[in-house]
């Protein structure tokens, strides 16, 4: 079956989908992004997608930063997103990706005199992240880019570098993921998610303001925590703590609510998923497929 993309004000055979090379958004990655899931419920045969508004709101933040003007609404781009899930029928978990990426035809890194382009690409898409088991993550040896080179609340494609290297090395010594500081040696995120810890009952995770992205998974949790009891604190937090630490999980789009059962060889708790963690993925899981009433809200149903 033929998947379609929506470029620039038409729908374009996946599989023939391009860019020129020379667009500016190739040469120095000046594009802007989001990462939405959409999940299947089988038992109403739906396929609700999660937090839509959210997302694209986000990349209007991101656009403003990164001198870019949106194609169309907020509420066009959301109508378009269903548009285009339901033209690839679509009947399992799916990602949606929309990109706003300078255009240009030109050799020099300025933003200005630069049009700007959209793209929205959507493919079926499982586990990022095997979410069935506990990670075994590393502190990296690479900094969180700041918010005075790179601001990490805009999700601007050139600064995945910094992901990519971090979750290369990772890999490369074993790892499954990296949990990564800033250049002050605080606690951030992880290589390209949220990261909440676990001590005495209470979940902590790095504030707004400390070189994160400001993640809409990481308002869910929150949010779910909140609502379960759970208190939350948002504040710095050091790297040692990561060790005393009685459980650990990463958020995000891709990463959905990924345990984290050890961190630098050193086990959190029994070394096994611990029962927060395990409660809020459970929860999640529900909530992003539509099956619980007080979120629903959140899921727009594709059919």
């Amino acid at each position: 079956m033929t998947e379609y993309f929506y470029l620039n004000g038409e729908w374009v055979d996946s599989t023939k989908a391009s860019i020129p090379v020379r667009t500016h958004a190739f040469l120095y990655g000046t594009s802007v992004f989001e990462g939405i899931r959409a999940y299947w419920n089988e038992e109403e045969k739906q396929l609700y997608a999660f937090r839509v508004r959210e997302h694209y709101e986000r990349m209007f933040a991101s656009a403003k930063i990164m001198f870019m003007t949106p194609t169309m609404s907020i509420d066009e781009y959301c109508k378009l997103t269903v548009e285009q899930l339901k033209k690839n029928n679509y009947r399992e978990n799916t990602y949606i990706r929309p990109t706003l990426y300078k255009c240009a035809q030109k050799v020099g890194p300025g933003l200005y005199d630069n049009p700007d382009a959209f793209v929205l690409l959507t493919n079926k898409m499982g586990d990022y992240i095997d979410t069935s088991k506990g990670l075994r993550v590393c502190v990296s040896s690479w900094r969180r880019n700041s918010d005075n080179a790179i601001p990490p609340r805009a999700k601007v494609s050139g600064a995945y570098a910094n992901s990519a290297l971090i979750k290369t090395d990772a890999h490369n010594a074993g790892f499954d993921d990296a949990i990564v500081l800033d250049e002050c040696g605080q606690v951030t995120e992880g290589s390209a998610m949220n990261f909440f810890m676990v001590m005495n009952g209470k979940l902590v995770t790095s504030a707004k303001t400390d070189s994160i992205l400001i993640g809409i998974t990481r308002n869910t949790i929150i949010e779910l925590a909140k609502d379960l009891g759970i208190e939350v604190e948002e504040r710095a937090i050091d790297r040692s703590e990561l060790y005393l630490a009685d459980e650990a999980f990463y958020c995000g789009t891709g990463a959905q609510v990924s345990p984290i059962v050890e961190i630098d060889g050193r086990k959190l708790g029994d070394g096994k998923v611990g029962p927060v963690a395990a409660k809020l993925q459970n929860l999640y899981f529900d909530v992003v497929k539509g099956k619980v009433a007080k979120y629903k809200h959140w899921c727009m149903p594709v059919y």
